[in-house]
């Protein structure tokens, strides 16, 4: 009887045993997010609300939006060369290859926005030497005899003129580069192409990488005036040294460089579908490959920093969808199918209504306030930050660049709509006319790459879920 009790004792001081390592094991796994509580930083908000509200709300509605042909075609230049460094990092694996679209592809309305200059239909009026071309029939038959009589005609050098002065106005605001007007841009289908990690391990991972990312962080983002390299800048205790402005500027740099990451350890390169039972490869998360580029050991105790800069870029963006809300639901999303540009309305309609419920939205008012410093601080900020918008055209996976380009010209068109102040008047109209609308204008790219910059942002949120469970 007694050695049945001692091997039972010594049973359950094993299952003990097990269950107190099994607790630090998770503990330990768990330290990915042992950031992620309480409020996010230069923000009132808490994480667990973004969490809720984005993964319950904002996501699902996102998701099947983005779906919708007028979100699914973006047009962008992969050819343009890198204007910083000899470009010595093409990928040749097939994963990398971008397959850009035919003719017969692209939706006829879109090809419409494109004679546009790639502003949508509904922003284009006749523009006033139009009318006076069609009036001046009218005007010189009952003025011929009128010796006041005074030509309103534009000549065709005059009118491509005012169109140069109207895209030069329009750049002064842009914090980066148009793609869709370039010659070599082309209509991408996204769908055909997520982002994803595609085996090409010297871009994520190698040098290549790491000359991209130090000249994001060391060159364009800001810095304190004594010098430091590359691993103690990264290092969330510098941010004290910085004033607002330039730590938000290194937040949403920071934020965006985790949403990548999380992208790639949530659709990793299982297989390279050599064999005939998987041609086209096994993709899914990575939870070693997150725990790597993300856990307090393997990243200097910062990762799980980086993590919080994720929320303070989806606050952001989120922001800037909120105060661009009138505009945006005056759209038509017009890509020539009448049902699905209704279904497109009634479902963008539906995300604004939610964001805009948002109860802690992040406070742009707050920044730019030294009126001494203000517009040499934005013009910097805006310099830095179209600096970035071109390093993307280094990157050496043409997936990646593309997604890339895209999540970073969203962020810029964000930035856009929050500091450039010219729709701030519109902001708490329930509708806007197309007078209003032409004094503030977003290009078919811009809406595009915003709200799927968004869907990103959204998206990486989402996931970090499924890899906190999948740790415990």
């Amino acid at each position: 009887m007694m050695i049945h009790r001692s091997i039972l004792n010594v049973f359950i001081s094993v299952l003990v045993i097990n269950q107190c390592l099994a607790y630090f094991k998770v503990d330990k796994q768990d330290d990915c997010f042992c950031q992620l509580s309480g409020k996010i930083d230069e923000c009132t908000c808490n994480i667990d609300t973004v969490d809720y509200f984005n993964n319950v709300k904002i996501y699902p509605r996102l998701k099947s939006l983005l779906l919708k042909d007028y979100f699914r075609f973006y047009k962008v230049n992969l050819k343009r060369p890198c204007p910083f460094w000899s470009d010595d990092s093409k990928c040749a694996m097939r994963f990398c290859h971008v397959e850009a679209c035919s003719a017969d592809e692209i939706p006829i309305g879109m090809k419409e926005t494109e004679k546009n200059n790639g502003f949508p239909k509904d922003h284009i009026e006749t523009t006033p030497s139009d009318k006076y071309s069609e009036q001046q029939n009218e005007d010189c038959t009952s003025h011929h005899n009128e010796l006041d009589y005074l030509n309103k005609t534009l000549s065709e050098k005059t009118q491509k003129d005012m169109q140069l002065w109207d895209a030069y106005d329009d750049a002064l605001d842009n914090f980066c580069a148009i793609d869709e007007n370039d010659e070599e841009a082309e209509y991408v289908d996204l769908l055909l192409n997520p982002e994803r990690y595609t085996g090409f391990a010297y871009r994520y991972a190698g040098v290549s990488a790491q000359r991209i990312w130090k000249s994001i962080y060391l060159e364009n983002c800001f810095r304190p005036k004594r010098s430091f390299d590359f691993n103690s800048y990264i290092q969330s205790g510098k941010l004290n040294e910085l004033c607002l402005e330039q730590r938000v500027f290194y937040r949403v740099v920071s934020g965006l460089h985790a949403s990548i990451n999380t992208h790639l350890c949530a659709n990793y390169l299982l297989s390279e579908g050599l064999s005939l039972a998987d041609p086209k490869g096994k993709w899914g998360p990575n939870l070693v490959e997150f725990q790597k580029r993300f856990s307090p050991e393997m990243t200097n105790g910062e990762g799980p920093n980086w993590l919080r800069n994720l929320y303070f870029v989806y606050l952001v963006e989120l922001r800037a969808l909120a105060k661009v809300a009138p505009y945006l639901e005056s759209e038509e999303y017009y890509t020539g199918n009448d049902s699905e540009d209704w279904d497109t309305q009634m479902a963008m309609k539906d995300l604004l209504k939610v964001i805009k419920s948002f109860p802690d939205h992040f406070d742009e008012t707050t920044m730019f306030r030294n009126r001494q410093q203000a517009e040499k601080l934005k013009y910097e900020f805006k310099q830095h930050f179209r600096n970035i918008t071109r390093i993307m055209d280094c990157v050496g996976c043409d997936k990646c660049r593309l997604w890339g380009k895209l999540q970073t010209q969203g962020l810029g068109t964000a930035l856009k709509i929050l500091f450039s102040g010219k729709f701030d008047k519109f902001e708490y109209h329930v509708s806007l006319d197309s007078h209003n609308k032409k004094e503030f204008q977003l290009h078919r790219n811009e809406i595009v790459s915003l709200l799927n910059a968004f869907g990103r942002l959204s998206n990486s949120v989402y996931k970090l879920d499924d890899f906190r469970q999948m740790l415990r």
